[in-house]
């Protein structure tokens, strides 16, 4: 079981609503509309998608990290450094 099996169907159901604002990004320029209006758009979609990577991420902290540190060992040090990975990658993006 995953950390945010939990939260499974408000994941989805935010991640739906994303997919909707990038059709609706998709009829934008189709439609020649603003470029200024696109990018408003774009940046209210990409904050979406940072809202579900940081609850996903906090989810993975409190769950898988937080158990294979209850465990220690190399298994602790590997989710460890795998979430530090997802982290910088984040930041990054």
């Amino acid at each position: 079981m995953h950390g945010y099996t939990a939260d499974k169907d408000a994941y989805l159901k935010r991640l739906r609503r994303i997919e909707g604002q990038v059709r609706g990004l998709q009829r934008m320029v189709e439609n020649d509309d603003y470029c200024i209006d696109v990018l408003t758009q774009i940046s209210a979609a990409t904050k979406a998608l940072q809202a579900v990577s940081l609850g996903l991420l906090e989810e993975h902290l409190k769950h898988c990290v937080a158990q294979a540190a209850a465990e220690g060992g190399e298994v602790a040090e590997e989710k460890i450094a795998e979430a530090s990975a997802a982290i910088t990658r984040l930041v990054r993006s």
